[in-house]
């Protein structure tokens, strides 16, 4: 898809009044009722489909059809992310009425690190071919080492503060408690870091380690940077929304992360195989309307799979705590 300097700049300026919307509307903090999340879900959803139909309209249906593979994947990887966001935040005790503060600034920082990664994608494809071969493998390699961690039977998870922001929190320091949506505040003369400050670049960072993942999948679907920007902003602009609507539904999906190792696994092998016919090799290429029916598929039967698993699970464990009659 040939894409214009004046589009985009009309894209980007579009996707900011959305996020500076997004931010006036929950400058407040408050705690986000299920109503609230469930109306703004349908908003973003509403608008990444608006987007992608205006593609199809003003663009082609090719152009649509990656668009809509890569926000279904992009959207399904990222709630992925929300485990390790409900993590964060039990981590750090953020008070209920700032956790959307945190997810909204957070997913501005991974937003821009993720357009850095963008960038930086496109050129190394553009130049060199051959790094379709290492997207693809990795993203094997990522999809089975999704399936040995599904398998591990650990009953609490812990989240570990990166290198990077272990050296922010030492160079600057951190308040011993929250002072409201302050993210600086000075303590003995000296100016340190808030631990709401800190909670924003630890989402915000900790989304570049799954961007490792997310970006080379959706490049194995589409090549156009455009396309590849779009598609990840409108399923991270979601996220915040999306955070507190299925937050309470993230223990029953179970099947999730077994859903999601097939899809990076079919989306690695469609990369090798892109990567062979580039190089000259007659081999079967993978259309977009076939990789987006199997994700599609995958995320529904996994869905479906894993509610009837906790269900089962649930019931099992309402059997077992009811007391045992004894006869007399």
């Amino acid at each position: 898809m040939d894409v214009s300097l004046t589009l985009w700049v009309l894209t980007v300026a579009g996707l900011c009044i959305l996020i500076g919307a997004d931010f006036l509307i929950g400058r407040k903090p408050h705690d986000v009722s299920i109503k609230e999340a469930g109306i703004w879900t349908v908003v973003w959803i509403v608008l990444a489909v608006l987007f992608g139909l205006g593609l199809l309209f003003f663009g082609n249906g090719q152009a649509s059809q990656e668009f809509f593979a890569g926000f279904i994947t992009e959207k399904s990887l990222s709630v992925d992310n929300l485990f390790v966001f409900v993590l964060i935040m039990a981590k750090f005790s953020v008070p209920s009425h700032l956790q959307q503060r945190v997810l909204l600034v957070g997913v501005l920082i991974a937003l821009v690190l993720r357009a850095i990664f963008i960038a930086a994608g496109a050129a190394i494809i553009t130049t060199f071919s051959w790094v379709f071969y290492i997207f693809g493998a990795f993203l094997i390699y990522t999809a089975w080492k999704l399936i040995q961690e599904a398998r591990k039977d650990e009953d609490e998870e812990e989240f570990e503060e990166n290198r990077l922001l272990k050296s922010i929190e030492k160079k600057f320091g951190v308040a011993d408690r929250y002072h409201g949506t302050k993210l600086f505040i000075r303590n003995n003369g000296k100016r340190v870091l808030t631990p709401l400050m800190v909670v924003m670049l630890a989402i915000g960072t900790t989304d570049v380690l799954f961007a490792l993942d997310s970006i080379p999948a959706i490049f194995g679907l589409t090549q156009d940077p455009y396309i590849v920007f779009t598609a990840n902003a409108f399923a991270l602009m979601g996220l915040r929304q999306l955070y507190f609507l299925i937050g309470g539904l993230l223990k029953k999906l179970v099947h999730l992360s077994y859903g999601l190792s097939v899809i990076l696994g079919f989306i690695g092998v469609k990369l090798v195989l892109h990567a062979l016919h580039e190089s000259g090799v007659h081999v079967p290429q993978i259309s977009i309307p076939v990789s987006l029916g199997v994700i599609c598929g995958v995320l529904v039967i996994t869905t479906v799979t894993s509610l009837i698993a906790s269900k089962k699970q649930a019931a099992a464990e309402a059997a077992a705590a009811e007391p045992k009659s004894v006869d007399a």
